[in-house]
């Protein structure tokens, strides 16, 4: 079993930069523009603001995006990673069933942060190698194990996303890259799914340790730490997983690359809601007024068995509100949109919209369950108080690689996730770098856009 180690290993620190195709390169740099965008919005919330402030009173030379404040590496990659998951828009791959990107862009934005102020600057092809390449380990542990139901999947497997990344930007070998694997693998948390349930919101920690122990692996490698023989299949096949497939670890290696595969999100709230929201909006685009939400009797969904398990009509904050499929479809029909204002404090405790959740009924359809992980079906039906019933249905969600997102849209919502913190000039000229990272030799353009966003945040605060 432990001859796909070698296997991922070599590909991890030796794959040519150069080989890896011009697609893929545009495809990550997409995500990185999106996830910058998701940690800048989410950085506005109180709680993440409060951390910051907390955590970051030793200073270093890593930024906290959406803040004046830097820390060491480790810390700003766990608060940049907290942030990043805390609005529900970061982006995903349906196959592993996780958030690859939000577990490897903090950790490594910090380590290329560190590394520039002790004079070893990072290429920009090398920045972006380390990203495809943390992702796609990452998540071929997810796509080859079957984690426990009552875990969540952050913070599990990630850890690997953001060790490896950071690996490859210190140049490790194969060998010292197979050490890591041994040794990241065991760095993992024992999650629980009841967070994202109960509104507990240590669930959105849990991307930001990822990071912070990703580092934290390479450093003890470094240290002449090792791990078990196989850490990848004792953990992911015994521990909090009864399955480990290794051959889905090497099967169309460096051919077929998981970023490309993945999906990105507008609607702000778990990605089990979204074929839900996909059809209704079907539906409210095909009405010449808009729906008159008091003449609303019933609303069925039929859905895949993750998304039915989201069924609490009266969540208790904007966590558990993003994780109910019945507060999802009211507060987007009372509101119009399903983006974040409507998952805000306010919006939680708008009893218009608990009222209309308490109206929706979920219903598992077996067909659907046995589509995932390719497709992702739901069906809505809105029956009003007049005998009229509007209905619509979805195979896929929108955003994922069989129905993507234009361009266009994606910046949309980067423009309105960076708004709540940075200025627009700045926030433009961070996306503008972002996604001409190719062109450019290193990284300190990208760096020095994020610093002087950052900036300004500290020269409104002292106007």
């Amino acid at each position: 079993m432990t001859d796909y180690l070698d296997q991922i290993a070599d590909f991890a620190a030796c794959f040519a930069i150069d080989d890896i195709p011009d697609h893929v390169v545009h495809r990550a740099k997409l995500v990185l523009a999106d996830s910058i965008g998701a940690i800048v919005g989410g950085a506005a919330e109180p709680e993440i603001q409060a951390l910051a402030r907390e955590i970051c009173k030793s200073g270093g030379p890593a930024s906290i995006l959406g803040t004046p404040f830097n820390a060491d590496p480790a810390k700003a990659a766990f608060v940049n990673g907290s942030a990043g998951t805390f609005l529900e828009m970061d982006e995903g791959n349906q196959f592993c069933k996780g958030h690859p990107g939000m577990h490897a862009i903090p950790a490594v934005l910090a380590t290329v942060e560190e590394m520039a102020a002790h004079g070893k600057p990072v290429t920009a092809k090398e920045f972006l190698a380390a990203l495809v390449i943390g992702y796609e380990i990452g998540a071929r542990v997810g796509i080859a194990c079957n984690l426990r139901l009552t875990m969540h999947p952050h913070g599990t497997w990630g850890t690997l996303c953001a060790a490896v990344a950071v690996a490859r930007l210190k140049a490790f070998d194969a060998a010292a890259m197979k050490t890591l694997f041994n040794v990241a693998s065991n760095l993992s948390l024992s999650t629980s799914r009841r967070t994202m349930l109960e509104g507990g919101t240590v669930r959105n920690t849990f991307t930001g340790f990822s990071n912070q122990m990703g580092i934290m692996a390479t450093e003890l490698v470094e240290a002449g730490f090792s791990g078990e023989k196989d850490g990848i299949a004792h953990v992911f096949g015994k521990v909090v997983s009864d399955s480990f497939a290794p051959d889905e670890m090497t099967c169309e290696l460096g051919s077929r690359w998981e970023i490309a595969r993945n999906y990105f999100k507008l609607h702000s709230c778990c990605r089990f809601n979204h074929a839900t929201l996909d059809a209704l909006a079907k539906i409210t685009a095909s009405q010449t007024t808009p729906i008159d939400i008091p003449s609303i009797e019933r609303i069925n969904v039929k859905t895949y068995s993750l998304a039915v398990e989201l069924d609490d009509p009266s969540p208790k904050n904007t966590l558990a509100g993003k994780f109910s499929l019945p507060f999802a479809v009211a507060t987007t029909l009372i509101n119009g949109t399903s983006g974040v204002s409507s998952f805000t404090v306010d919006a939680i405790a708008n009893q218009d919209a608990l009222n209309l959740a308490c109206c929706v009924d979920i219903e598992e359809d077996p067909t659907m369950t046995a589509h995932l992980p390719d497709y992702r079906p739901a069906s809505i039906k809105i029956r009003m108080t007049n005998g009229e019933e509007l209905f619509a249905e979805t195979d896929t969600n929108r955003g994922d690689w069989r129905d993507p997102y234009s361009e266009a849209e994606l910046k949309e919502k980067y423009d309105s996730l960076a708004a709540r913190l940075w200025q627009k000039t700045q926030a433009e000229t961070v996306h503008e770098v972002t996604m001409a990272l190719q062109n450019q030799v290193d990284m300190i353009s990208l760096l020095s856009a994020i610093h002087d966003a950052n900036a300004t945040i500290e020269e409104d605060r002292s106007a």
